[in-house]
């Protein structure tokens, strides 16, 4: 009876082991815990946790994008936030990346961030060509948006009279007319609130691409997407287009296909807790989102979620295996 009990007490080990063993424990790398982004992130560990068949999430805070590639690069993590332009230079090896190519993969885009131009109606400017030796702010200093708009107007060939400052700074500049206008990311296809708030002071513009310059950043700038704004951004503002990058999440190409289906599978079929966090998301697709901003290859488990559904998937988001 003795040795009956305990194999039977090892043999109950040996299940629990199994059913553990199992489990996968993955970390999602996000951001600063102040951001609106964390909070999405927690929703994406709720969903994945609750919907993702073996896997248990975890969001741990970081320094967003550039600290995220770094952390799945030294396989500190598994997943995280990424921003479409900084995952297209890690898989290109440029910019920061330079002589350096990373396996990066992605799974999903969940906002979109449109870069407006946004000028004072009374600055007599009427297209980017008009900006040169007009005072300018390119975006607010050290963030995404000044090094991109930098990077366009270099490939478009267009200046302007820099000026560098906080947001506070440059909206009580334009406001007193001591700057004529700024870029500023959008709140999905709406002006942001820095905007309306300029917009409150002093009638305002919105500077579009032409056909020939956005194709020509389609040709040149594989990091960003040239969108097309309806109208509606603002009230009075019509149609534009302008460029963009996407918010998404990257996994590494040695994740799993499983995992990466089990995940976009449970992420793709939420409607309610990643809205929920981000008031942005409602009534958003994802899929359309990933392919409109998409910029890299997605991971072949995400992938394969989209083939399911039948959507056909752009060249430069087909898996770099097939």
């Amino acid at each position: 009876m003795k040795h009956f009990v305990q194999a039977l007490i090892g043999a109950t080990m040996l299940a629990g082991a199994g059913s553990a063993a199992q489990a996968q424990d993955l970390l999602i790398g996000s951001t600063s815990a102040s951001s609106s982004h964390y909070g999405y992130f927690v929703a994406v560990g709720q969903v994945i946790n609750e919907h993702a068949e073996g896997i248990k999430a975890s969001v741990v805070e970081t320094g967003a994008t550039m600290d995220n590639i770094r952390r799945i690069e030294r396989g500190q993590i598994d997943l995280g936030l990424v921003t479409t332009n900084v995952a297209q230079h890690a898989n290109a090896g440029t910019n920061e990346f330079e002589g350096k190519p990373l396996d990066l993969r992605l799974l999903w885009v969940y906002t979109g961030a449109p870069q407006n131009v946004v000028v004072r109606a009374d600055a007599g400017v009427d297209s980017l060509e008009g900006l040169a030796k007009t005072k300018f702010n390119p975006g607010i200093k050290g963030s995404a948006t000044e090094s991109t708009t930098e990077a366009v107007f270099a490939t478009l060939g267009l200046t302007a009279d820099y000026v560098r400052g906080s947001t506070t700074d440059i909206v009580n500049s334009i406001k007193d007319n001591r700057v004529a206008g700024y870029v500023k990311s959008g709140s999905g296809n709406k002006l942001d609130g820095s905007t309306m708030d300029i917009a409150t002071a002093t009638d305002i513009e919105i500077l579009g691409l032409t056909p020939e310059q956005a194709e020509t950043l389609r040709a040149k700038m594989p990091d960003i997407s040239v969108v097309d704004i309806p109208a509606g951004a603002a009230d009075g503002i019509p149609a534009y287009t302008t460029w963009s990058f996407g918010v998404g999440v990257g996994a590494p190409a040695s994740m799993d296909e499983e995992t990466a289906y089990r995940i976009t599978s449970a992420i793709m079929a939420d409607t309610t807790a990643q809205a929920n966090a981000m008031a942005s998301l409602k009534g958003e697709s994802l899929a359309d989102m990933t392919l409109k901003f998409g910029t890299i290859p997605l991971h072949p488990g995400a992938a394969r979620w989209f083939e399911e559904q039948g959507i056909e998937l752009p060249a430069k988001l087909k898996p770099a295996n097939g």
